[in-house]
């Protein structure tokens, strides 16, 4: 398989660019689609600020290569607005290549942005919002999605099903591997229009990709929904930060390892896993998460083998902080510290703790989201040391300490703040990827390389010569299809309306990771 740059191989690539391909500016007015499809490998169209209001479909087809991709941006220090009615979707990258798309202010439509039978597209700095249904998805089925890149994007006030994003297909009817969502800020995804809803929910199937630093709150279903991998590599869920969840936090089947997130509200468990679609709930790791919820903090049902939950500060107001069910034996359970009962374990948790004692400056529900360790915090070297990870929320080395939860104890957090809006940058702890124990920082794969890939760092600025003549029509060249919604250019409705939810009195539940892999997001339900 093609393998995304590495932060090592990106000068050189980046060196190479200018030669490589043209850049052309146009600005509204021009017929857009028509200027898009004139593009070649390492070529860049440059959008000046403005609205382009499309009336046709709007197609990206062109394709680049590894180290010539194909750009479209806006201007340096400008927005370009893209937008349609929701007849629909706005921007369909469709059966190509290594294309960025980049601070473009894409609204209305169907979906936002829809990828089709593509592989290493990058969406970042994007603003994404009013949609009439899922803001980004990648969800056709017979479809491989490698290598995505869908990082620092705004996504907010969605309407329909109504994910942020949507990755992979229902039943694992298609597949996104060795991809990276990282530092996104997703947010309102649970308006009175909304039925689903979730943050970002990465579909059964899916395997080797990384979800880390992004910021989610309030959403209409979980924050993070992952699936199981169909036994490929897991996935990993990471440094994410989500509150006022509108039913679980992390849901999250199996898969996955589940590590130095802030799960600070959510209406139904915090953190939960459970049998759904093709998999039990096995391989799973969770460990140095803090939760703080009003029913249960962690809940893990129908565990078939391989789970461990290790070294989470787990805090529960009126709940169970630990609830466990299924082949116990197959649980291992060891230095989690907090609040609330348990169900189903017998060790591996100590009680007692609570929020003004441990934290700085929390609370239950999302009011108060300073969770740093505070002097004296009953977290503080409190854990297991054969668990401990190789870095925090922060990104900070915890050099074997186990201190308990997503951060190491320091005098004051050294890190971002909690609060709405994008999470401040933070050091990688490894470049992600398949392999290692909790110890190790994960292990290297694509996924990970792609935090640096080419069609990330080619953006450069280039300039505005060869501005192209294009037409006078805004819209796409291509006018096909009129499809709206999920299922729209091909396949059936990917609604599975399967695991439990907010709805449900037994609410559903994330599955856990084994420590091999990548954690996926869990759904009920889907198109």
């Amino acid at each position: 398989m093609k393998k995304l740059a590495t932060l090592s191989s990106l000068p050189l690539l980046l060196a190479a660019g200018p030669a490589l391909g043209a850049t052309y500016e146009i600005a509204p007015g021009a017929n857009l689609g028509q200027e898009i499809a004139k593009l070649k490998a390492g070529d860049e169209l440059v959008l000046k600020g403005g609205t382009y209001t499309l009336t046709s479909k709007l197609t990206v087809s062109v394709a680049g290569t590894a180290a010539a991709p194909i750009v479209i941006r806006s201007k340096d220090g400008e927005t370009a607005h893209i937008t349609r009615d929701a007849s629909q979707n706005v921007i369909n990258v469709e059966n190509t290549q290594y294309v960025v798309l980049r601070r473009l202010e894409v609204s209305k439509g169907s979906h936002g942005i829809r990828i089709t039978s593509s592989s290493h597209i990058t969406v970042e700095d994007c603003h994404i919002h009013d949609t009439a249904d899922v803001a980004v998805s990648a969800n056709v089925g017979g479809s491989k999605y490698q290598g995505l890149v869908i990082r620092r994007n705004h996504i907010h006030h969605t309407n329909g099903t109504g994910e942020g994003m949507y990755l992979g297909c229902n039943n694992d009817g298609c597949q996104m591997f060795d991809s990276l969502i990282e530092g996104n800020y997703v947010h309102h995804t649970n308006q009175a229009s909304v039925s689903q809803g979730d943050g970002i929910e990465i579909k059964q199937g899916s395997y080797n990709n990384i979800v880390r630093d992004n910021v989610i709150h309030d959403t209409n279903y979980p924050c993070i929904l992952v699936y199981g991998t169909a036994g490929k590599a897991v996935n990993l869920l990471e440094r994410n930060a989500m509150w006022n969840c509108g039913d679980h936090g992390i849901q999250a089947e199996a898969d996955a390892i589940i590590r130095n997130n802030l799960v600070l509200g959510a209406k139904a468990d915090g953190i939960r896993n459970q049998n759904h679609q093709q998999q039990s709930v096995e391989d799973l790791t969770i460990v140095h998460n803090t939760v703080l919820n009003a029913g249960d903090a962690l809940r893990s049902d129908g565990i078939k083998s391989n789970v461990i939950i290790a070294n989470n500060a787990l805090y529960s107001q009126g709940g169970n902080a630990l609830r466990a069910a299924g082949t116990l034996s197959a649980l291992t359970v060891a230095g989690n510290v907090g609040m609330g009962s348990t169900q189903g374990v017998t060790g591996g948790f100590t009680g007692g703790g609570s929020l003004s004692a441990d934290f700085i400056d929390a609370a239950f529900g999302g009011a108060k989201l300073n969770v740093f360790p505070k002097a004296g915090s009953k977290l503080i070297a409190a854990g297991d040391t054969k668990y401990v990870v190789s870095d925090d929320f922060n990104g900070t080395a915890r050099g074997g300490v186990a201190d308990v939860g997503a951060y190491k104890f320091a005098g004051a957090n050294p890190g971002w703040p909690v609060a709405p809006g994008f999470k401040d940058k933070t050091a990688s702890g490894g470049t992600g990827g398949t392999g290692g124990a909790p110890s190790g920082g994960a292990a290297g794969s694509a996924a990970g390389g792609a935090a640096g890939s080419a069609s990330g760092g080619a953006a450069g600025g280039g300039g505005t010569a060869g501005s192209s003549a294009g037409g006078t029509s805004s819209g796409g060249a291509s006018s096909g299809g009129t499809g709206t919604g999920g299922a729209q250019s091909g396949g059936s409705s990917d609604d599975d309306g399967g695991c439990g939810c907010r709805t449900v009195p037994a609410r559903s539940s994330a599955g856990w990771v084994a420590l091999a892999a990548l954690g996926l997001l869990l759904g009920r339900r889907r198109r």
